[in-house]
């Protein structure tokens, strides 16, 4: 198949959260598997490492109309793991420190997704499927039925919608329609881009025109069909769930790979973790805890919002600092007042609570290596990626029973010594504990079935080869 990706983040070019990681390693995969694989991204100049940035080339440039003016497309190019790479050079949109949250950001994404089409002519990539990904690119399936039906090479390209997160919609005023797309009020109602507030809706014009629309893990693609998940957009959902499907995330193995990670101290397999005990040490070290081996250390690597359940962690704080024998590591940003909430906590128990209010990514994998468990007690969880990375590296999740995250950790059974993790299904800080005291019982009082899980969670396949075969198949119904 001829499948070209649209998205507004790709690792390892450029990245604010799990889009990125998706796009940089889904259509690699595909291109394993033989698919001639195309992605078409903005060309953020300023994020762009350097040692990709001199491999990039120049590859075509014309103009698009977007109603009264026209607007220069550079198309750039870089063929990387089998996968196409083209890159839509506008240093007016483009050229800027960050990704999103600018007060023309309708703008930027209406150009970037006329651009993505028009660029399909010009260098030839006509695709079979063309999958968008959230808001920024999920006015395409619209315009190719809209605006460029006429257009005889375009006609039959099928397109699949995913979104990874709904909560991001990208809702805007109604003179987008004429005044950026060049489109007139043919798709502007209920079954399209039309919201309930008059506006217009990139989403949900998406969700109705795509040919097939998937989120990112089972339990999701149930939860966003009801009022507590569905953002105002459940009903709609309900109502197209006929193309409606769930594929679980895969993480990138040739990324998180406790036997060849060179970014840790200490590699390690499941059948010799002494490794793994080598890195608790340093990570113990590296940020100023007590280092203790017999001492249970909880990581956690988040966004510090209310999404991520970090309420509950505060709200347990007090307690398992001064009534549990533990050590916490948390690593994020987020709300102001969370990482204030954080730094003072670190301030009132420095030899058991350590807050490190940054982006680390060489931290994250040292703590995802180096923890015993992992807590993540988001409220909802599309898929998440990070109980996945800390399995694959022997650190037990601790996880809320949503989304995802009920989809790949198997909760601890006493009994049988089943699971890969704990999880706990009421949303409260109370529940959060007792699950934590569970997770400790195991860990200081039954150390086999401990490794025996430790083991387990290792042995889960969570890789891309997997996720990537459930696409390919729904891509082979849609073409036939």
């Amino acid at each position: 198949m001829k499948l070209l990706f649209a998205a507004s983040e790709c690792a390892p070019f450029f990245k604010s959260g799990g889009l990125g990681d998706v796009i940089g390693a889904l259509p690699k995969e595909l291109a394993k598997k033989g698919h001639e694989v195309g992605v078409v991204l903005p060309y953020f100049k300023r994020l762009i490492p350097e040692r990709y940035k001199k491999k990039i080339k120049d590859l075509a440039q014309f103009e698009i109309e977007m109603n009264w003016r026209k607007q220069y497309v550079g198309i750039k190019h870089l063929k990387q793991d089998g996968v196409n790479y083209y890159f839509i050079d506008n240093e007016f949109y483009f050229n800027r420190e960050a990704l999103y949250g600018y007060g023309d950001d309708a703008e930027r994404f209406a150009y970037f997704q006329l651009a993505a089409i028009e660029m399909l002519e010009v260098i030839d990539y006509i695709p079979d499927v063309f999958h968008v990904n959230d808001w920024q690119t999920a006015v395409i399936p619209v315009l190719l039925k809209d605006k460029y039906a006429w257009k005889e090479r375009l006609r039959n390209i099928k397109t699949v919608l995913t979104i990874h997160n709904l909560m991001f919609q990208g809702t805007f005023d109604q003179y987008v329609l004429g005044d950026l797309f060049g489109i007139g009020y043919a798709a502007f109602h209920e079954y399209g881009l039309k919201d309930e507030n008059d506006e217009v809706n990139y989403l949900k014009g998406g969700i109705y025109y795509s040919d097939l629309l998937t989120t990112v893990s089972p339990t999701y693609a149930q939860e966003i069909q009801q009022p507590e998940f569905g953002m105002g957009l459940d009903e709609d959902i309900r109502r197209v769930n006929y193309k409606l499907v769930g594929l679980l995330n895969g993480i990138d193995y040739d990324i998180y790979d406790p036997e060849k990670d060179k970014t840790i101290p200490a590699t390690f397999t499941k059948k010799d973790l002494s490794g793994k005990m080598e890195n608790k040490l340093k990570l113990q070290e590296q940020v100023g805890l007590p280092v203790d081996e017999d001492t249970a250390l909880i990581g956690v690597v988040t966004r510090l919002d209310e999404q991520k359940g970090i309420q509950l962690i505060l709200d347990s704080l007090h307690e398992l600092m001064n009534f549990r024998n533990v050590q916490i590591v948390l690593l994020g940003t987020g709300k102001s007042y969370y990482e204030d909430a954080f730094r003072y906590f670190t301030s009132r128990y420095p030899n058991k609570f350590k807050g490190i209010i940054d982006f680390d990514i060489d931290l994250a994998q040292l703590i995802y290596a180096g923890a015993d468990m992992f807590l993540m007690p988001s409220g909802f969880e599309p898929c998440g990626l990070s109980q996945m990375n800390s399995m694959r590296y022997g650190t037990l999740p601790i996880v809320h029973e949503t989304g995802g995250l009920a989809d790949t950790v198997r909760a601890y059974n006493h009994v049988t010594v089943e699971g890969t993790g704990f999880s706990f299904y009421d949303f409260n800080a109370e529940t959060l504990l007792a699950i934590i005291d569970q997770a400790l019982i195991v860990y200081y009082d039954f150390p086999e079935q401990w490794e025996q899980l430790v083991t387990q969670a290792m042995s889960e396949d969570n890789s891309w080869e997997q996720a990537a075969d459930a696409y390919v198949e729904q891509y082979k119904h849609l073409l036939e």
